[in-house]
C-alpha cells in the first residue's frame, strides 16, 4: 500500500496542534493531524493566560471559543494566611489581551480540534505513531497505528510533534533530558461549587500559599464547577491516607478556606495523580520537524505557563513551516529556538522565584511599588517576550533584587520603630 502523502503532519490535537495545523492550513499547505486518545479527554492547564488569545485568534479559533461561554478571567488573586495580593491583567506594562477564559480542557481542546476539522484539517483519534523515519532531503515516513491495531505510512514534507505528555519524537529519538525543577506532585478535582460567590474571584485563579512549597489552585468555570489542585513534594502527601476521594477531602479539610467553601461539596470525578511533570529536550528542532507546546519543555501549573507556550510556540512555528515550505531559509536556532527559550527560562525564574520564597516576599509586601506590579502582572499575563520590561530581560536577577530591596526597607521600618532588626 501506498503510503499517504501530505505537506504537514501534526502529531497532536490539543492546543499547540490545532494552531499549528490551523496556521500551516492557511496557507494552503495539505495538513493531516493524527492523536493518540479520543476526544473528548481530560487534561490539566485550565486557566489561559492573556497572550493566548493572540495565537487564537491567529488560527482563527476565537468566535468558537467565545461560543462555548466559557468563564472570563480578568486576572489572578494570590492568598496567604488572610493577606491578598491581586493582579488584574488590564494593569499590566505590556500592551496586549486584558482577558482571557478559564477553560475545561476536555471541552476546550475538543472545540479546537472541531474547529480546526472545520478548516479542513482532518483529524484521526486513537491513531498512535509508532516509527518515523526521516530521509536525506527532510521528508518523513511515518508509521501509524489505529485503535484496531492496523498500521498503515504517512509520508509528510514536514512533521510538527505537538504530542504534549506523549513526547513522541524526543521518545522515539533519545532527545528527553530531565528539567532542572524538583520533582513535583498534584492532587486534583473538579466539584461542585456551590458557595462560588462567597468571594469574588470566579473571574479570576486563585492560588492559596498553603504552607512552604505548598500551594493550591482555586479556578472556577462557568458551569458552577470548580477545580482544585494541590501542588508539593511528593513527602507532603504522605499525611493523607486512604482512597483517593479521602485523601482528597484530607487535603481539603487542612486549609481553612477551603474547608469552608469546599465542605460536603459533590466531587465530579475521583480525584487525580499528576508527578514528576517537568522535563525538557535537548532541541526543539531538527532536519524535517520542529517541537511544540509540552513537547518542548513543561515547566509548573503555577503561573499557568504551559497552554502559552503550546500556542504561542505552536504560532510561531507554523509560520516557520510555511516559510520553509516556501523553499525560504529558516535559521531555526534564531527564529524559534531563541525565541521559546527567552519564554521558557522567564517562566522558570519565576517558578523558582515561587517555590524558593522569593515571589512571597514580592506579592505579599506592603507598600507595593505599583511601575513594578503592572511589569510583574505582564510576566502573570504571559507576555514574556517583551523585553522592554525589565521584569522580563533581567528575570533572573530582578526578582531576587526586589525582594532584597523589600528585606532591606522592611529591616530598616523595624529598627526606626524600635524594634530588633528582624534578620
Amino acid at each position: 500500500m501506498q503510503p499517504e502523502k501530505v505537506d504537514v503532519l501534526v502529531i497532536g490535537a490539543g492546543p499547540a496542534g490545532t494552531v499549528a495545523a490551523s496556521i500551516v492550513n492557511q496557507a494552503g499547505y495539505k495538513v493531516k493531524i493524527v492523536e493518540k486518545q479520543e476526544f473528548p479527554r481530560f487534561v490539566i492547564g485550565e486557566s489561559l493566560l492573556p497572550r493566548c488569545m493572540e495565537a487564537l485568534e491567529e488560527a482563527k479559533f476565537l468566535d468558537a471559543v467565545k461560543a462555548r461561554g466559557y468563564q472570563q478571567k480578568n486576572g489572578a488573586k494570590f492568598e496567604k494566611q488572610g493577606k491578598i495580593c491581586n493582579y488584574f491583567f488590564n494593569d499590566q506594562f505590556t500592551d496586549g489581551w486584558g482577558w482571557t477564559w478559564q477553560v475545561p480542557r476536555a471541552d476546550f481542546d475538543h472545540t479546537l480540534a472541531k474547529t480546526v476539522e472545520s478548516q479542513g484539517v482532518p483529524v484521526e483519534y486513537q491513531t498512535g505513531v509508532t516509527a518515523i523515519q526521516f530521509h536525506p532531503d527532510g521528508t518523513s515516513t511515518t508509521t501509524v497505528e489505529d485503535k484496531d491495531g492496523n498500521t498503515r505510512e504517512i509520508f509528510a514534507r514536514f512533521i510538527i510533534d505537538g504530542s504534549g505528555y506523549g513526547r513522541v519524537i524526543p521518545k522515539l529519538f533519545g532527545m528527553e533530558r530531565p528539567s532542572n525543577l524538583p520533582p513535583r506532585k498534584a492532587v486534583f478535582t473538579h466539584l461542585v461549587d456551590t458557595k462560588r460567590s462567597m468571594d469574588d474571584e470566579p473571574d479570576r485563579i486563585t492560588i492559596i500559599v498553603h504552607d512552604k512549597a505548598v500551594w493550591i489552585w482555586v479556578i472556577p468555570f462557568s458551569t458552577g464547577i470548580t477545580s482544585v489542585g494541590y501542588v508539593a513534594d511528593p513527602g507532603f502527601f504522605e499525611q493523607f491516607t486512604g482512597t483517593q476521594e479521602e485523601i482528597m477531602r484530607g487535603l481539603i479539610a487542612s486549609q481553612p478556606y477551603i474547608a469552608e467553601r469546599m465542605k460536603d461539596a459533590e466531587l465530579v470525578f475521583e480525584p487525580r495523580v499528576l508527578q514528576s511533570w517537568s522535563s525538557t529536550t535537548d532541541k526543539f528542532y531538527g532536519d524535517g520537524f520542529v517541537l511544540t507546546g509540552n513537547v518542548t519543555e513543561f515547566l509548573d501549573p503555577v503561573f499557568s505557563s504551559g497552554v502559552t507556550l503550546a500556542t504561542v510556540s505552536s504560532q510561531i512555528a507554523g509560520k516557520l513551516v510555511v516559510k520553509k515550505l516556501k523553499g525560504e531559509a529558516v535559521d531555526w536556532n534564531k527564529e524559534y529556538m531563541d525565541i521559546m527559550m527567552q519564554g521558557v527560562n522567564t517562566f522558570r525564574s519565576y517558578v523558582m522565584a515561587w517555590y524558593e520564597g522569593t515571589l512571597d516576599t514580592i506579592f505579599f509586601a506592603d507598600d507595593q511599588d505599583p511601575e513594578i506590579k503592572r511589569k510583574i502582572c505582564s510576566v502573570l499575563a504571559g507576555y514574556v517576550w517583551d523585553l522592554e520590561n525589565d521584569y522580563v530581560k533581567n528575570h533572573d536577577t530582578a526578582l531576587k533584587k526586589l525582594a532584597k530591596t523589600i528585606h532591606l526597607r522592611d529591616s530598616i521600618t523595624y529598627i526606626n520603630n524600635g524594634f530588633k532588626d528582624p534578620e
